[in-house]
């Protein structure tokens, strides 16, 4: 007797297929992808299509990784073990080294967390809070994206172009008074600022820790810029009211490894059982952050002499590239805070309304289309960012530039300016020159 029998499957009728049916949450109603991540796909369409585009758009730094970093990472690319979920002991020292090095701020190692982009930590202190999410607007896209995923309410504090589009404490009191029910108040802040590129000096900052103190407020303070001050003075809020203040960082902005995807977060012994809630969280869901750029990070967080001056040649080119931006900016009629950090201008072309209403263009999400199909120039709308449709404002992020060639040229901003500008950011100038004739068109 055989053990199985072969069945002529030509003679069975299938089954009908069947779609399985999707019942979407809640939270996930409206929600759309990254705006910046969007744009930036977009623009290597148009890239792959042959368009000649200029990258304002997405908020990467032009720079390379330090050298001694990338070093410590082929050093390390055998590492395969999976670490501790808060991460590598010896990295947690170098960090807390490195905050009370460059910034006068004292943290404990086992209330540090390094997950993979600080981005993923912001979403888990929300997600460990019943919480109302407050921020200045505007404010980096993610944020208030996260909130709604994690199933908490969120509110906006409106800020004015006069202030350099930075939250008052006045704003924070007025807004937050009797808002909270019951809920921790969690604020956002993020300084040097994405989008504007403004900062706060240290007396604003007490006068925002005062209130945030006063309300009983979690500052979750995204520091990712600090080290792109574009004078290496940035100051942590986390000095003025550290008992409330959570500090996130990474290695993307000042270390050009967006790619790699390593952040930080440092909580106060006051806070230690926040830390815990998220490392719970971190341990369910991402397990830990790849080993070799946890290693190699060690590297990046020690104090060393070739990316002190890294970082030093960076800030300066920043701090020139800003300069020129605006002026041209300026010159065309469009008003731009000084930026004091990170790679970004906020344009207000309020001005030039009546002559863009003439082309149809009447809010910020048509001028970045508009700016997109006639110069190439790529941008990213003040909606986004939470400010009203109606307004003509614009975030450029100005890093269409080569950040290793910058470097060696970074002399020349001293020496000579004018051939500077060509030598370190050719594509911005012609960017610049593509924008201010296609402003002259409109007049």
């Amino acid at each position: 007797m055989p053990i199985f029998t072969v069945v002529d499957t030509r003679m069975i009728e299938p089954k009908k297929s069947t779609t399985p049916k999707l019942v979407s949450h809640p939270r996930q109603a409206g929600l759309v992808a990254s705006a910046t991540l969007v744009i930036n796909e977009r623009r290597q369409r148009l890239l792959a299509e042959g368009n000649e585009i200029f990258n304002f758009g997405l908020g990467q730094s032009p720079f390379p990784v330090p050298q001694p970093v990338v070093r410590a990472l082929q050093d390390n690319a055998h590492q395969k073990d999976y670490l501790p979920v808060r991460g590598l002991p010896v990295l947690r020292e170098s960090v807390c080294n490195w905050f009370l090095r460059r910034f006068g701020l004292q943290f404990d190692p086992v209330n540090i967390l390094i997950a993979p982009g600080s981005k993923e930590l912001l979403f888990l202190v929300q997600m460990a809070l019943d919480s109302v999410l407050i921020l200045p607007s505007p404010s980096w896209v993610s944020y208030h994206p996260q909130s709604r995923m994690a199933g908490n309410a969120a509110i906006w504090v409106d800020t004015k172009e006069s202030d350099g589009w930075c939250l008052t404490p006045q704003a924070l009191r007025n807004t937050c008074e009797g808002q909270l029910q019951g809920k921790t108040g969690i604020l956002l802040l993020n300084y040097p600022n994405n989008p504007v590129g403004t900062s706060y000096t240290e007396e604003e900052l007490v006068d925002i820790a005062q209130v945030a103190r006063e309300l009983g407020l979690v500052i979750l303070s995204d520091e990712i810029y600090a080290e792109v001050d574009h004078l290496g003075e940035h100051i942590s809020i986390a000095r003025h009211y550290p008992e409330g203040t959570i500090v996130t960082t990474g290695l993307s902005k000042w270390c050009g490894a967006g790619g790699w995807r390593l952040g930080v977060a440092a909580f106060p012994d006051t806070l230690s059982e926040l830390a815990d809630s998220v490392a719970i969280m971190a341990s369910e869901t991402y397990t830990s952050t790849s080993a070799p750029i946890q290693y190699a990070a060690i590297t990046a967080f020690q104090e060393n002499p070739e990316i002190e001056c890294y970082l030093k040649d960076s800030r300066k080119i920043l701090r020139f590239v800003q300069r020129y931006v605006r002026d041209q900016l300026l010159e065309c009629g469009v008003s731009v805070p000084e930026g004091t950090g990170g790679f970004y201008l906020f344009c207000n072309f309020e001005s030039l309304r009546e002559a863009l209403e003439q082309k149809g263009i009447s809010n910020s999400n048509a001028l970045a289309e508009a700016l997109i199909q006639e110069t190439g120039v790529v941008s990213l709308p003040g909606t986004v960012f939470g400010r009203r449709k109606n307004e003509l404002v614009l975030r450029l992020s100005y890093v269409d530039f080569d950040g290793e060639i910058a470097l060696k040229n970074v002399n020349l901003i001293d020496a000579d300016k004018k051939n500077a500008v060509n030598m370190i950011c050719p594509r911005i100038e012609l960017a610049m020159q593509r924008l201010s004739t296609w402003i002259s068109n409109l007049l």
